[in-house]
């Protein structure tokens, strides 16, 4: 069954089915373009493991419990009430570190094993946590100042978009492709939920035929055959939520689709 909308479906988005979104769709785009650039390069699934810490509310507790003192030693006639300690522990939570694995692609050119082009999908972990945006830009950082290639996907609505030397381009949903030989300039594909996701280029080497990403065919093909239709429930709202403007659009559009009653 196809998703029902004509671009990214915010569905996705949720954190119950982003990490596996994430997942499929990291297979994907290798086993997309690994034909194309074979044999000269080969596309390589790497990891990036790194500790985030997610902080829980704790529960507050007073200082000591106030209550009628039933000791002998006590004066009842005066019915004072004393403190007394705190006898029974209270259940807290405290941060924890969580140990985050995300995946990557690089292709490499065979024989000499060097990095030609790095492409990242952003994930929530590595947009919205602290420690994951710190590890994220510190790589993405890296990348940049080498010789290269980056290719930065974002499919996220949540959280601040990486930067970019001036001004802000206000955008849902964003692919960064950067080549090394043209920074510090690079060509920003900006889109919307009611858009198609663009199709891009994958740089390569100067000279070589650059195959074309199809990324709105890829995470179509990954909607159904991870059976996404099944997963969601689209008489609900999306999380996050959308913009009242998306919000209007949507509902007309899932309602067209018998995905959604009228009210």
């Amino acid at each position: 069954m196809p998703s029902p909308f004509p671009g990214m479906n915010p569905y996705l988005e949720s954190s119950e089915l982003c990490p596996e979104v994430h997942s499929r769709l990291i297979v994907a785009i290798s086993d997309a373009i690994s034909p194309q650039v074979l044999p000269k390069y080969r596309v390589a699934i790497e990891k990036r493991v790194y500790q985030v810490t997610e902080e829980s509310l704790s529960v507050g507790i007073p200082d000591v419990l106030v209550i009628n003192s039933k000791s002998d030693a006590t004066d009842t006639s005066l019915n004072v009430a004393v403190a007394e300690p705190l006898n029974k522990p209270i259940n807290v939570n405290i941060p924890m570190p969580e140990e985050v694995i995300e995946g990557y692609l690089e292709v490499r050119e065979v024989g000499t094993g060097e990095v030609i082009t790095v492409i990242e999908l952003l994930s929530p972990k590595n947009k919205l946590s602290k420690e994951g945006r710190n590890a994220y830009e510190t790589k993405r950082q890296k990348v940049l100042s080498s010789a290269t290639h980056l290719v930065e996907i974002d499919l996220l609505r949540s959280g601040k978009p990486m930067p970019i030397v001036g001004k802000e381009i206000p955008s849902s949903y964003r692919i960064l492709v950067s080549r090394s030989n043209y920074r510090p300039k690079a060509e920003l594909y900006p889109f919307e939920l009611q858009e198609a996701i663009p199709s891009f280029p994958l740089p390569l080497r100067a000279g070589d035929i650059e195959p074309l990403i199809d990324l709105q065919l890829l995470i179509n093909q990954v909607y159904d055959r991870a059976g996404f239709y099944v997963a969601i429930d689209y008489s609900s709202e999306p999380t996050p939520k959308l913009s009242k403007t998306d919000t209007v659009w949507a509902d007309n559009l899932l309602q067209q689709q018998g995905l959604r009653s009228r009210y």
